[in-house]
């Protein structure tokens, strides 16, 4: 997978994500907050019916969503090719892929 080979290989980070890697670690600290507090604010809102913790399991973690993202916007590969890369469907990597580009856009505006 494209997160594992850039933590293998910090210094191909510019090539493959557009950005060093310094600049990742920084923005994955920022969004990774960011995104924490989205979803704390959307579980106060949500009537729970079933436990939390309850449906099927995330495939990406946190770092491999964001990674995703970036990969996507460097690159530009179809969502086809982007989800085989990255071991999901095409439909979950568009889903992803548009769950974080607000959260980006947040961070470059900040």
């Amino acid at each position: 997978m494209v997160f594992d080979y850039i933590q293998k290989y910090p210094l191909r980070t510019k090539q493959m994500l557009g950005i060093s890697y310094e600049q990742l670690q920084s923005l994955l600290n920022c969004a990774l907050k960011r995104h924490q507090d989205i979803k704390v604010k959307q579980e106060s809102h949500k009537v729970r019916i079933n436990a939390a913790g309850g449906g099927r399991p995330e495939k990406l973690s946190t770092e491999e969503q964001v990674c995703l993202c970036l990969f996507y916007l460097r690159q530009m590969p179809t969502f086809q090719v982007l989800g085989m890369l990255f071991g999901v469907s095409k439909t979950e990597a568009n889903d992803t892929f548009h769950d974080w580009i607000p959260i980006f856009r947040e961070y470059i505006t900040c």
